[in-house]
């Protein structure tokens, strides 16, 4: 163990220490399994780590902890505060370090993509920005009301929900169905303009950006205009949007007559758990909000979890607003205000008021984030109860020795014998461990036989299991589980039974859970067991059973995915999947590639002349 006090400090940690500089940048805490377990950002490197092996200087209970574990460090040299600030972000979220404050799942945070360096832009969700040209709007915690405003702006808009490529000529196609329900205006047919289809993507993302007031009026002008040119439909049509945006609007609150884009932020701890609120403010109406849960060590200042949601936040968002009403004020607040102003390209002011109306809607949200995380740690308690109630009912209903604390689950996936896998799920302390899930191809026959093809996924995973505990491993396959079920009825048990005999692993309980009735088959009694049918035992085992069976089947798929999508293509060398997708793309089938002369070969993009001449030579017929 490594102590702050100097005297104590290893040698090559003090050699390190001497060769600081005084320069802005980030440094890299690890342990003695050389594992990054913070990062920090610092104006002087030298100043800044020095402190942590300086016993008289530590002021929380973090701090003593961290040090304690360290036994290495690294750093990297940046030339501005602000530069070592998004490193430090970016370095975070690549290692999520044990003693950083960090936003929970944010890696699967949704967003709303506006593909503007299309001709004809579509809209999308998607799971991470890119600088492809696109607008992005977001991050949103919910994706269930994102995929909501997707679908009510695709009502609204009749814009293109297909994938294809669309030139500004469009392709020639003729239109697809949505274009004769009014939900597509067809640009693949040129029934409209760029122009015309360009200026209804801006309408689309001013209702994503909150300004619906200024879409209305324009869509108000709109529908004048074409009533009075007797275009009765189309002013319609403009009515329809109107009163669907209008109710949109109707719902929105306002709380500032100036005019001003704000995010407003309020916080709620609770051990480890913290809770950021935002609201969000644009042109004095509330819009939305979002809230995100961030994992911190128990006692960490309120200040420094404030400070790291900002950090981490925004380093991703795709908008920042003029002005940020915070409860506290930030760590290195003027470093952070100096990066945000960069990030949005005018001033960007950090304000924690004191007293009045914008004091009052700081509170106001930090009541939400109050009882969003109330309602979090009610709902994970209430889980927790569930799966010991489960848990204790499995221990006495099947008569064991003690709590199954790790369940596996075994499920065989094929059709008719072709493309077999095997499934292995595990359950720790009742919830699932997906990290420690594994798929198994099936090697024993292509003929559909359940029985030998279950009795090869046992033997394969108790076998490395074995292998691995004499060779001194622990976790993953050396680690045994208290309970093993199988998907399928007693045929099923017996066989995996019988390979676990054959191995000499007695001393695990096995099960057999039936689909028809949940049924429960246990090892030498004939009669099935029939757990009652509200027990968190029975939950438990059919959440098990269906989970296996999930996992199974979605790599069965994949492999047979594989194997349909294969073609000659793949047969040629030179040939991978991506120039495999031009060429179908170009000419539209694999026939048609046939079909295609050595010139036209030659003319696809990043199709080598060799390979060009390979696959006409390879595809012509004889």
């Amino acid at each position: 163990m490594v102590t702050a006090a100097a005297d104590l400090v290893p040698t090559s940690i003090e050699e390190k220490l001497k060769l600081l500089p005084s320069k802005p940048g980030v440094y890299l805490m690890k342990n003695d399994s050389d594992e990054i377990i913070y990062v920090g950002k610092a104006v002087s490197l030298r100043n800044r780590v020095r402190f942590y092996f300086q016993a008289s200087r530590h002021s929380s209970p973090k701090v003593e902890a961290l040090v304690n574990h360290i036994t290495d460090f690294e750093y990297i040299v940046t030339d501005s505060e602000v530069e070592a600030l998004i490193l430090e972000c970016n370095l975070i979220k690549e290692h999520a370090p044990w003693y950083n404050i960090r936003l929970k799942d944010d890696k699967s945070y949704p967003y709303v993509k506006v593909t503007l360096q299309e001709p004809f832009p579509r809209v999308a969700i998607v799971r991470r920005m890119q600088k492809d040209g696109s607008r992005y709007f977001g991050p949103y915690t919910n994706v269930q009301a994102v995929r909501q405003t997707v679908r009510f702006l695709q009502r609204l808009f009749p814009i293109r929900t297909c994938k294809r490529q669309i030139g500004p000529d469009g392709t020639g196609d003729r239109p697809c169905l949505n274009y004769h329900i009014d939900r597509c205006y067809a640009p693949c047919a040129q029934k409209i303009s760029p122009a015309e289809y360009r200026h209804m993507i801006e309408e689309v993302m001013l209702v994503l950006e909150g300004r619906h007031e200024r879409l209305l009026a324009a869509l108000e002008q709109r529908m004048q205009k074409a009533a009075a040119e007797l275009r009765f439909e189309e002013a319609a049509r403009v009515r329809d949007q109107i009163q669907a945006l209008a109710s949109v609007v109707e719902k929105q609150k306002i709380v500032s007559f100036e005019n001003i884009d704000q995010d407003i932020m309020g916080l709620a701890q609770a051990g480890e758990l913290a809770c950021m609120q935002v609201f969000f403010v644009r042109s004095g109406k509330i819009i939305g909000n979002e809230h995100f849960f961030l994992e911190a060590l128990a006692g960490v200042e309120e200040q420094e979890i404030i400070t790291a949601f900002v950090e981490q936040y925004y380093s991703t968002a795709s908008f920042v607003p003029k002005e940020l009403l915070l409860p506290e004020k930030l760590l290195e607040q003027e470093v952070v205000t100096r990066w945000l102003s960069d990030r949005k390209g005018a001033r960007v002011y950090l304000r924690v008021p004191q007293r009045g109306e914008k004091k009052r809607l700081v509170e106001m949200v930090e009541q939400n984030a109050e009882l969003v995380l109330k309602e979090r740690l009610t709902r994970e308690e209430r889980a927790r109860s569930r799966r010991e109630q489960g848990l204790q009912e499995l221990e006495s209903y099947l008569g064991l020795d003690q709590l199954p604390r790790r369940i596996e689950a075994f499920d065989i996936s094929n059709i008719q014998g072709t493309e077999a896998v095997g499934s292995m799920v595990v359950f720790e302390e009742g919830e699932p461990a997906p990290e420690q899930y594994r798929r198994f191809k099936i090697r024993t026959k292509d003929t559909p036989d359940d029985f030998a093809m279950m009795r090869e996924l046992v033997y394969r995973r108790f076998a490395r299991g074995l292998r691995e505990r004499e060779a001194g491993g622990e976790g993953g396959f050396a680690e045994a589980p208290q309970l093993i079920l199988i998907d399928g009825g007693k045929g099923q048990l017996n066989a995996a039974r019988q390979v676990m005999s054959e191995l000499g692993i007695e001393n695990i309980f096995a099960l057999g859970l039936a689909e028809r009735l949940d049924e429960v088959y246990v090892e030498d009694k004939k009669d099935p067991l029939l757990l009652p049918r509200d027990s968190q035992a029975l939950y438990m085992l059919q959440h098990l059973r269906d989970e296996a069976h999930r996992f199974a089947l979605t790599y069965h798929r994949q492999l047979r995915s594989r194997r349909t999508t294969r073609s000659v293509l793949d047969e040629i060398p030179g040939i991978g999947p991506k120039r495999k997708k031009e060429l179908i793309r170009r000419f539209g089938s694999v026939q048609a590639v046939r079909n295609a002369s050595l010139e036209e070969l030659k003319a696809v993009p990043g199709l080598p002349q060799i390979v060009a001449e390979r696959v006409y030579q390879e595809l012509r017929p004889e």
